[in-house]
């Protein structure tokens, strides 16, 4: 089973500043064209967030617009940048998001489960997992301990080094690592946000990032760091699975 893995497209309305600024349309359309060319294909796409710049309904019809020559199945979550409800609207006919409330679901992979969180807090760069959200989490892990699982989410669960980013990271972490070593089926928790490819290990399983379509945030480990974003290339990640073998993750650039 091969998942490919897009995050932080930042789609911007036509002709608007950031949109001439980034060219995050364009980025996102070789990224498209370059998953319909791979051999194997993906047997399915994930979106792990700041699927538009500024969450209008213009950016997200446009958004679809880029998204419709996709080959494989898409599913997306929300990040910072996005609107729970025009996100909702836009992505309501695939049929996997609530029709109301957090956008949590469950997704049937074959050989995996994926388990899409919603971790937007509107109006706020950092994310949260209240109890409601940790709850609904914890009901779906229990419904099968046995499945091979992946967790998705925009805000990664752990620090990265990057304190400016850190500083709006994830309300919640702590429950998160402590409801998933309760769960050792999960195999790995996918996320977006820091534009830059990390791992961790986290709550007994590994956790990592997925770069940008776009641009990338440069790499400043200092403590007083600041949030540069730098044209290194864009890039999407392949998440490989086979029995027997477990998953192993790929970060590709964009062709």
């Amino acid at each position: 089973m091969l998942l490919a893995q897009l995050s932080d497209l930042h789609i911007c309305a036509p002709g608007s500043a950031a949109d001439l600024r980034y060219g995050s349309a364009a980025h996102l359309a070789r990224a498209v064209a370059h998953l319909n060319r791979l051999d194997p294909a993906p047997d399915a796409v994930l979106c792990t967030g700041d699927l538009v710049n500024e969450g209008t309904e213009q950016e997200y019809a446009r958004l679809l617009a880029l998204l419709r020559p996709l080959h494989a199945p898409l599913y997306v979550l929300p990040g910072n940048h996005d609107r729970r409800e025009p996100l909702r609207r836009a992505f309501a006919p695939r049929g996997y998001l609530p029709p109301q409330g957090f956008l949590h679901y469950a997704v049937d992979l074959g050989p995996l489960r994926l388990l899409a969180l919603d971790t937007l807090v509107e109006g706020q760069h950092g994310g949260q997992l209240c109890d409601a959200r940790l709850a609904w989490l914890e009901a779906q892990l229990k419904e099968e301990p046995a499945r091979p699982t992946l967790v998705a989410l925009h805000h990664p669960p752990f620090a990265t080094g990057m304190r400016v980013l850190d500083a709006m990271g994830l309300e919640g972490a702590g429950a998160l690592a402590t409801l998933l070593q309760r769960h050792p089926q999960v195999e790995r928790v996918l996320c977006g946000h820091v534009h830059r490819a990390v791992v961790r290990r986290f709550a007994g399983t590994l956790a990592g990032t997925c770069p940008s379509t776009m641009l990338q945030a440069a790499l400043d480990l200092r403590p007083a760091g600041s949030l540069t974003m730098v044209p290194e290339p864009p890039a999407l990640q392949l998440h490989l699975w086979r029995e027997g073998e477990g998953l192993v993750t790929h970060t590709l650039p964009i062709a």
